[in-house]
């Protein structure tokens, strides 16, 4: 008993950390632009920062949070559902499924992730989130339903290889839009706006209200199939649900984004890492952390080499797969490891 109060109780102050992070970073991320870091109190006498900050900064940070909450909890989701703490939110081949989309658009109409008008960016996104729920429903169909997870996940690696060749087969039919395939390939929180922050933070409400009510269903899989089948849980309908849930949320962030690496493998494992709690609670803390690295992942990426920009998107995998080594390293024996 005091063991499971003292987890919920650093669940709690883990969280209240995260929702400061969080805070903090959205300042930070509201200060600095391609002239450095500019406190953002200065732009209350000028108008042109303000708007500036009004308009980009601050729909940019709070774009990054939102998307990385939606890889977390996806991720938090991916590895319930798999039993596998390498699972991932494009493990059913959603990221290959986004690229294709956005792949099929340039070569069509040669429309650039650059481009400033909301058309453009409205078809790259729709693009990109068609494609991710087509390669989920492809990997459905190939894996015959939710019923059997090594099926399902092993449909998810094929179609995620098979829908990677074809786009990269476009790319080179179509060398032109081979530079625009790069920049949405290595990930960017740039051309997020208002509009934006608020698909992703309605999507975001929608997957942590269905994914908790389902937490229930990630605890018993955990204790294995055979478990969670006798406590009488309608597992099929369950599972349904949360690949939903998972193709939403990855979807939505990678129309946004881009494709983020490592985030969504990363924070829940960071999470697990802190403190030993039930799925319920892991989701809303994972969403919490990944909102929280790609929100900071962002900033360093404006901030390191200002007014140059780097990719957020490298700057993930760099820091996210330096991080997974690391814990490689210690092993299981050492107090942590995969």
């Amino acid at each position: 008993m005091m063991v499971g109060l003292r987890q919920q109780r650093f669940a709690l102050w883990l969280g209240l950390a995260l929702v400061l992070a969080a805070l903090a970073g959205l300042m930070l991320g509201a200060s600095v632009g391609s002239t450095g870091f500019d406190s953002v109190l200065r732009a209350r006498h000028d108008p042109v920062a303000l708007q500036i900050v009004q308009n980009i900064r601050l729909p940019r940070s709070l774009g990054a949070w939102l998307a990385g909450a939606l890889l977390g909890l996806a991720g938090a989701v991916a590895q319930g559902l798999f039993r596998n703490p390498l699972a991932d939110p494009y493990l059913l081949g959603s990221a290959s499924g986004a690229t294709l989309g956005v792949a099929i658009v340039l070569a069509l109409f040669g429309v650039s992730p650059f481009a400033t008008q909301w058309a453009a960016r409205l078809g790259l996104t729709g693009a990109a989130f068609a494609g991710a729920v087509a390669a989920v429903l492809l990997t459905l169909v190939l894996a015959r339903g939710v019923q059997h997870t090594l099926r399902l996940l092993l449909a998810g690696v094929i179609v995620g290889v098979v829908l990677g060749a074809l786009a990269s087969l476009i790319t080179l039919m179509v060398p032109e839009a081979l530079q625009a395939m790069q920049a949405f390939m290595l990930g960017s929180t740039g051309f997020v706006g208002w509009t934006g922050c608020a698909v992703m933070g309605s999507v975001l409400a929608l997957c942590i209200a269905v994914a908790w009510m389902l937490s229930q269903a990630l605890d018993s899989l955990s204790l294995g199939e055979a478990t969670a089948a006798s406590l009488g849980l309608p597992l099929p309908q369950m599972r349904a649900a949360l690949v939903a849930t998972l193709a939403l949320a990855t979807g939505t962030a990678v129309a946004q984004t881009g494709l983020i690496a490592f985030v969504g493998l990363a924070a829940p494992h960071l999470v697990r890492s802190v403190v030993k709690t039930t799925h319920g609670r892991l989701i809303l803390l994972s969403a919490a952390m990944g909102g929280a690295l790609l929100l900071a992942a962002d900033v360093l990426a404006r901030g390191l080499l200002a007014p140059q920009e780097l990719p957020v998107g490298v700057l993930t995998a760099v820091l996210g797969g330096g991080y997974l080594l690391w814990l490689m390293h210690r092993g299981p024996g050492r107090g942590g490891g995969l």
